[in-house]
């Protein structure tokens, strides 16, 4: 799987907007990439993320790029019903379904956060991967990304801060005023957070460790490298041991990684939200109304 999965790009842009807003809604999306990707140099030309300029998929990257979605069996027959039926490789256009089996959860927004946060395991050959949650449509060519979030100053782990909040203590009582999980496991988690040491946000603290913390999750870009994979298996952790909300255990997880490894620097790249807004356009789920399993990913 982690080899050189490439196809035609035989789908239309109809077609293609279909697939974003319905497979997406259940898993979201993960591009993987592999090989030597990082000789490559000047990929997209003078193509610049904060000029807002745009560059559709290289030929390079439609070569040398995995694009994987991961769905399950009510899906991939909604797919096939609306005639997408993927071909007797498993691709619709650029894209590998993957159809998951035997699930380890029934609450899917759990499920989700294993190809968001356990690429390196499902795809140990591969070097970097970037996740796109199914709100947002990518706007750049894959490779433009890694440049810009991660070769260009030496990062491994690049996410956006929240876009409005900064503090566990708010994001805890936006998850409980909007219902978002059920109260008393929060309230566990976020007790045994601050039992172990987690404070109030300071942006005014010139030693703080984040610029924020509390992330906005829906698209990650990684190295697989052995702080990184470190930093995702804990956040994971973190995710099957309390809530799914794993906008509640980021910071937590972060000061843990650097608490328990002072001599082992991880290159974090935590950048401004307006950033991720550039890069990707959003897009409603087809339907708001189904219930949570089926709907909210973040």
């Amino acid at each position: 799987m982690v080899g050189n999965l490439s196809h035609p790009l035989s789908s239309t842009v109809s077609v293609a907007k279909e697939l974003w807003n319905l497979v997406f809604a259940l898993f979201g999306m993960t591009w993987v990439l592999h090989g030597e990707v990082a000789r490559v140099i000047g990929v997209g030309g003078g193509v610049r993320i904060g000029g807002h300029s745009r560059a559709p998929v290289s030929r390079y990257s439609r070569k040398n790029v995995c694009f994987v979605m991961f769905v399950d069996e009510i899906t991939l027959q909604t797919l096939s019903s609306e005639g997408q039926m993927p071909d007797r490789m498993g691709f619709v256009g650029l894209w590998k379904i993957v159809a998951v089996k035997n699930l380890p959860y029934t609450d899917m927004r759990r499920v989700g956060k294993i190809p968001k946060f356990l690429p390196h395991r499902l795809f140990p050959s591969a070097r970097y991967s970037i996740w796109l949650d199914s709100k947002l449509r990518l706007q750049f060519d894959p490779l433009l990304l890694l440049e810009y979030f991660l070769w260009r100053k030496g990062y491994e782990y690049a996410i956006s801060n929240h876009y409005d909040r900064h503090c566990v203590w708010e994001e805890v009582a936006q998850n409980k005023k909007l219902n978002k999980y059920n109260h008393t496991i929060i309230d566990q988690q976020f007790e045994f957070y601050q039992a172990d040491g987690l404070k109030r946000f300071d942006a005014s603290n010139p030693n703080k460790l984040l610029p924020s913390n509390v992330p906005e999750g829906s698209f990650i870009v990684r190295a697989h490298t052995p702080m990184s994979n470190l930093f995702s298996c804990l956040w994971f952790n973190e995710v099957d041991r309390f809530t799914p909300r794993d906008q509640l255990s980021f910071a937590y997880t972060y000061h843990k990684l650097r608490r328990m490894n002072r001599d082992k620097p991880f290159y974090l790249n935590m950048f401004k939200d307006c950033e991720r807004r550039t890069i990707s356009k959003l897009y409603h789920h087809r339907s708001e109304e189904k219930n949570i399993s089926r709907d909210e990913m973040e």
